[in-house]
């Protein structure tokens, strides 16, 4: 592999000499002389310099989608001249939206991680929005979101069922009720996620089964993360739309409790996304051993 295009895959991803030399532990001149060198090659600019910024010109976007190919050549090749001697080495990029990164993920990467302890998983995390993108843009293999935009360029696979119930701290007055109605729903304060949320794209749908629009709702405040939300609700008297997987640990101390509204139920998949016609034996191993956990067919 050409380490000037490794070079430049990271200044082009990090849009920073400075992080790339630090990422690379190499020296600042060094990453200079690289990128000089590939510009001297084609004969053409490939950054565009402004102060202290950098940007991609049309050409350094040329070769940063021809460098994302081959390098996921090269892991394809890495991977399966592995497996041919049974050691399987190799490098997996996962991205996962927020509830699952935090509350499903991790103990399915424990169990690949003894399965398959030669192989590297980087894991990031985002909103549905932003896993796709990241999938799109050949920064991650595989990704799993909370919510189905139908890219036609995606393949979405069902993965896990979830369930999104409003939940609200155990002292609130609200408790005491057996079962909320609408009009109930448009006094109460809400807090939600921010745009881009697969969790507020399926709130939205459901929702309009009981005659109510997202607007109905008084949005008190829209919070980053699941963690974020829970925490405000134990200081608070807002409720929440929240999957029945993020607060398992805040039910069974008290901490939280779950409300029922009447006609209301909000059942949804989070689903595995993988790039349509791209097959990856890599990716393919990690969907089968992660489906076994929880005893799937996909």
């Amino acid at each position: 592999m050409d380490f000037r295009l490794k070079v430049f895959y990271i200044v082009a991803s990090r849009l920073s000499f400075t992080k790339a030399a630090t990422e690379l532990f190499i020296t600042q001149p060094a990453v200079s002389k690289h990128i000089q060198e590939l510009e001297e090659q084609y004969k053409i600019k490939l950054f565009e310099r402004n102060g202290s910024k950098i940007s991609l010109t049309s050409a350094g976007e040329v070769l940063l989608n021809h460098t994302k190919n081959i390098f996921e050549i090269y892991r394809e090749i890495d991977f399966d001249m592995s497996s041919l001697i049974n050691e399987r080495n190799g490098l997996l990029r996962i991205g996962a939206s927020t509830t699952i990164s935090q509350y499903i993920i991790p103990p399915l990467l424990a169990r690949f991680h003894q399965k398959m302890e030669n192989i590297k998983v980087n894991l990031r995390n985002g909103n549905t929005e932003q896993i796709e993108s990241a999938l799109l843009k050949k920064e991650i293999e595989i990704g799993i979101v909370e919510g189905q935009s139908k890219n036609k360029s995606i393949k979405y696979t069902q993965f896990l069922k979830d369930e999104l119930v409003l939940v609200c701290k155990s002292s609130h007055s609200l408790v005491k009720k057996d079962e909320l109605i609408q009009e109930d729903l448009k006094k109460m304060n809400f807090l939600i996620r921010e745009q881009g949320s697969g969790t507020l794209e399926v709130i939205e749908y459901a929702l309009k089964t009981i005659q109510l629009k997202f607007s109905d709702l008084n949005v008190e405040m829209q919070l980053g993360s699941t963690e974020s939300i829970k925490s405000y609700l134990l200081n608070s008297d807002c409720v929440a739309f929240l999957s029945i997987h993020a607060i398992e640990k805040e039910l069974k101390n008290n901490e939280l409790t779950i409300l029922d509204v009447k006609n209301l139920s909000i059942e949804r998949y989070f689903y595995i996304i993988t790039l349509q016609g791209k097959n990856d034996s890599l990716s393919d191993l990690f969907i089968k051993i992660i489906s076994s956990y929880y005893n799937l067919e996909l």
